[in-house]
């Protein structure tokens, strides 16, 4: 999946106006899966790491080592909805987030392999001069349970909805390159996946930067699933 100049431009924009708070600047990417927030948010750290001195150093956090293991999940009869808001540590993941406005120290943090379909505790590593720290993950902005303590901890906010059917496309296309046959991706695109969209598109806050294809469709307090 390509990444939009149009919205590396809008969130390096936002970034640009955020109001420092004296320490570094926390950023998060939301967006239901199939949106492309992993690539977008890969993008922006990406260029911020290549602009002329003085360049931000910046780093990407994703929310995915924060997924319960496997073992978890069957006890909890969870399995089947792995990827879902509560099959995730979302406590764990907001005290990371927490951690993350403390410059000063390096930090640890897990990682997730999806070869392996497992966690890997302390795998990734924040290096304590950071400046500006990228978080990507689906429920971000969510708006309920645990998730609802992360948004006010970001200093910028972005959400990326694309239409929903543009996402089915591109969830039924990630499960055929898995190998699955074209009726069992549709399957789990249209089971697990789709619900799992739809509640980060009418369950999140409001976003600073609302992104959908190949434009910017809303800015401050515009409706993020709007």
């Amino acid at each position: 999946m390509g990444v939009s100049e149009l919205h590396i431009r809008a969130v390096l924009d936002a970034i640009e106006r955020a109001p420092g708070r004296g320490q570094r600047l926390l950023v998060g990417i939301a967006g239901p899966p199939g949106s492309g927030k992993s690539t977008l948010a890969a993008a922006v750290v990406e260029r911020l790491n290549a602009g002329p001195p003085p360049a931000a150093t910046a780093a990407l956090v994703p929310m995915d080592g924060f997924h319960l293991d496997n073992a978890e999940l069957d006890a909890r009869g969870l399995r089947a909805v792995k990827g879902a808001p509560e099959t995730f540590d979302a406590v764990g993941f907001v005290a990371l987030v927490r951690h993350l406005r403390e410059p000063g120290r390096d930090l640890r943090y897990p990682l997730f392999d999806r070869a392996a379909d497992r966690t890997l505790p302390d795998a990734g590593r924040l290096h304590a001069g950071t400046e500006v720290v990228v978080v990507e993950g689906n429920y971000l902005l969510l708006a309920d349970g645990d998730w609802a303590d992360l948004a006010p901890l970001f200093d910028v906010t972005v959400m990326i909805a694309p239409p929903m059917d543009v996402l089915e496309a591109r969830l039924v296309a990630r499960w055929l390159g898995h190998g699955l046959p074209p009726d069992e991706a549709r399957r789990r695109a249209r089971g697990n996946d789709l619900v799992n969209a739809r509640r980060v598109l009418d369950g999140s806050r409001n976003a600073d930067l609302v992104l959908s294809d190949g434009a910017v469709v809303g800015r401050g307090d515009d409706r993020a699933g709007a």
